[in-house]
């Protein structure tokens, strides 16, 4: 998978660029795993209360509610959409990367897999099969894992001097 783009080739502003939008992506991207720990303590019963609701504990510190078909479909457009393209932006940087072909094709490709599996399974889960929670678990944690290890890597290729 060698190509003539390489990161560590790029001008400098560029690097400067690239750094600037991926510590920016990052603040966003954590935000949201922020945010997903917040709502469900990462828990596969704070995930289904999150999305399936917990009316039926009456001992419940906060009420939650099944969510919409309207609800369901705007969280699943917005995030399929969302970060097909970050992913996308991230792979094309992984690949002006210097690293073993298997690391940067499975950097390349795993994100986008697991955000199918995980707003898929998020979908099946509101629709009624309990055990995707496992598996939006198990894709949500190697999509974030993905997802650091592409950052740090890209980091790595843009800081690697330039050969004169």
């Amino acid at each position: 998978m060698t190509s003539d783009f390489s990161l560590h080739t790029l001008d400098r502003k560029l690097k400067v660029l690239i750094v600037c939008f991926t510590i920016t992506l990052s603040i966003g991207f954590y935000t949201g795993i922020n945010f997903v720990n917040f709502t469900t303590q990462g828990t596969p019963t704070g995930i289904e209360e999150n999305y399936l609701g917990n009316e039926a504990d009456m001992e419940a510190e906060v009420m939650k509610f099944k969510k919409s078909e309207h609800e369901m479909l705007n969280i699943l457009h917005t995030h399929f959409l969302s970060l097909s393209l970050i992913f996308f932006i991230l792979a094309l940087l992984v690949y002006g990367c210097s690293c073993p072909d298997k690391l940067k094709w499975a950097l390349m490709t795993e994100p986008l897999i697991s955000v199918f599996l995980t707003f898929g399974g998020i979908y099946m889960l509101w629709s009624g099969i309990d055990w995707m929670v496992y598996v939006i678990i198990l894709s949500g944690s190697l999509m974030t894992l993905s997802y650091t290890l592409s950052i740090l890597l890209i980091w790595k290729s843009l800081i690697k001097i330039k050969k004169t």
